[in-house]
């Protein structure tokens, strides 16, 4: 066998050794999910629970393929994705520029962060009327909300990443007379980017979970009047079509900023590095 056959063969090999242990690493992620739902089942079928409280989970199938079938999922998901995708960009990108001047400097952090911190323990839902009120009921209110919420997680992770720098590298840098935006860009954000991705997945999770909150104000497209046009008129399964949706769009952003943290974060020598 000639030496560019055995390493197709070791290349093949290698492929399917990362193939079968992605499907093994699947099957015991989905272990919970299924119990969950075999629970779920044979509790609805059982009669001990009024249908109206708790639907089965065939008819939420139903309902998601009708909403498949019909466009109706198409047209509210994309407009909850750009609600949730603008509102997230917004506060992040706000968040990075001061949780990195916070982190760095000291002077700033000392007036800035303590009236951050004061505003941070305000629920989010608080400020809706507010944003109403400022921003009317249209998009802006609803972009203003998810910002907002948005922002904290990615400032505190931020401000505590940079600051967190080991002196020795700051030191490094100065030695090699580096300063400024220069000394940010090699040394502070290379270093507080752990910290930082840290923060992406929270803030992610939780436009998600306020969405919901901003679709209530006079929205009339969306995930989240879905859900609540389904709890104004008894219709428990379209309620649940609607949270499992959530759920998967939750799932699905959180796992494409958990990938590209994996690849911008590959020098890292953590415990799990390689598994």
């Amino acid at each position: 066998m000639s030496d560019q056959a055995i390493a197709i063969d070791k290349r093949s090999g290698q492929f399917n050794g990362a193939l079968l242990e992605r499907l093994r690493r699947l099957g015991i992620a989905l272990i919970l999910p299924a119990s969950i739902i075999a629970a779920w089942h044979l509790t609805a079928v059982s009669g001990r629970v009024p249908a109206y409280l708790l639907p089965q989970p065939l008819e939420v199938l139903n309902w998601l393929v009708r909403l498949v079938s019909t466009g109706e999922l198409q047209r509210h998901l994309s407009t909850s994705i750009a609600r949730a995708g603008i509102g997230f960009a917004l506060g992040v990108s706000a968040a990075t520029v001061l949780g990195v001047l916070t982190g760095y400097l000291l002077g700033w952090r000392r007036v800035v962060d303590p009236t951050i911190h004061a505003l941070r323990t305000i629920p989010g839902l608080a400020w809706s009327p507010m944003f109403i009120l400022w921003f009317g009921i249209g998009e802006s209110s609803k972009y203003a909300l998810i910002a907002l919420v948005t922002f904290f997680p990615v400032y505190l992770n931020t401000m505590a990443g940079v600051a967190g720098v080991d002196r020795k590298l700051i030191e490094v840098g100065r030695v090699n007379r580096l300063s400024g935006l220069r000394m940010m860009t090699r040394i502070l954000l290379p270093a507080s980017l752990p910290s930082y991705f840290v923060g992406l997945r929270q803030s992610m999770g939780i436009a998600w979970i306020v969405l919901v909150a901003a679709e209530l104000m006079g929205a009339s497209s969306g995930i989240g009047f879905l859900l609540l046009d389904g709890q104004m008129t008894g219709r428990p399964a379209l309620v649940m079509a609607c949270m499992i949706i959530f759920a998967l769009c939750g799932k699905i952003t959180d796992i494409a900023i958990s990938t590209i943290a994996r690849h911008v974060l590959a020098w890292q020598d953590t415990l799990h590095t390689g598994e």
